[in-house]
């Protein structure tokens, strides 16, 4: 079985980019089962029901969150009513949403799990016991796990890799937009990379107009972000998955959508 991972789409630059690539990533690299994370989507900070199905439309199967999960309130209901589409499993209980779902790809339930750093970022409680609680309840269930994992510092990130090693096909980073080159399988068979990157604009600062982000680091005062609109580029990574739920190979993924100084996507939300 082979997973497209495709990180962090921002804003509908991002989301128009992702469905323009998705004919040419089909084709080179024929995956079974797609998974975006839509954590910045609508507008460039969360998602909206609009934005997820921007997303669903170009071809994904699943689509994982973030800490701004619950920054538009028209995605609460969305949230329990949409299957495909997960927040971090160790938000409260109670939040809305799910931790996790189990897809069909080439013949294995393969599940998804999505998780949140605790440094830096408010959950819960700590993603490593929450990750060993879900891991034991899909046992007999799930055939392979794939995991996003939306945190901060890397540190936590490739800890979260080797906790799971030889028990989730895939460990997979998000959050901060900055593609690593630390792509590989550990040992145990799990396949990791700190992060993915982003799904975006690369020359603004992390998918925003790199004037403001500059204002912003400049002044030190609040300054209103919007989404970039040139050189979008998909980032992501392919996973190779054998019947045994472990994975053979990672591949990383950069793909230029369109150049420096082209026409991007349009810039609204």
């Amino acid at each position: 079985m082979r997973a497209l991972f495709i990180g962090d789409v921002v804003g509908k630059p991002g989301r128009e980019g992702l469905a323009a690539a998705m004919p040419a990533l089909r084709e080179e690299h024929l995956p079974d089962l797609v998974i975006v994370n839509g954590e910045n989507a609508g507008g460039g900070v969360g998602i909206t029901p609009d934005a997820a199905k921007d997303i669903f439309d170009a071809g994904a199967e699943v689509i994982t969150l973030g800490n701004h999960t619950y920054r538009h309130r028209d995605v609460y209901s969305y949230l329990g009513s949409e299957q495909r589409i997960i927040r971090p499993a160790n938000f409260p209980e109670g939040n809305p949403g799910r931790g996790h779902v189990i897809v069909g790809a080439a013949g294995m339930k393969v599940a998804v799990v999505n998780l949140s750093g605790a440094l830096h970022l408010q959950v819960e409680r700590s993603p490593f016991p929450a990750a060993d609680e879900i891991l034991d309840q899909l046992k007999g269930t799930a055939d392979a796990v794939i995991v996003d994992f939306h945190a901060e510092l890397t540190s936590e990130k490739v800890a979260m890799g080797w906790h799971l090693d030889g028990r989730a096909a895939a460990v997979l980073g998000t959050h901060t937009h900055v593609p690593t080159a630390d792509a590989r399988v550990l040992p145990g068979g799990t396949a990791v990379l700190t992060d993915v990157g982003m799904t975006g604009s690369r020359s603004g600062i992390i998918g925003v107009k790199r004037e403001q982000a500059l204002e912003a680091f400049r002044t030190q005062m609040p300054i209103r972000f919007e989404t970039a609109t040139e050189d979008i580029w998909v980032m992501g990574a392919v996973i190779d998955i054998s019947d045994d739920g472990l994975a053979r190979s990672i591949t990383q993924v950069l793909y230029e959508v369109t150049p420096p100084g082209s026409p991007g996507p349009d810039a609204r939300p």
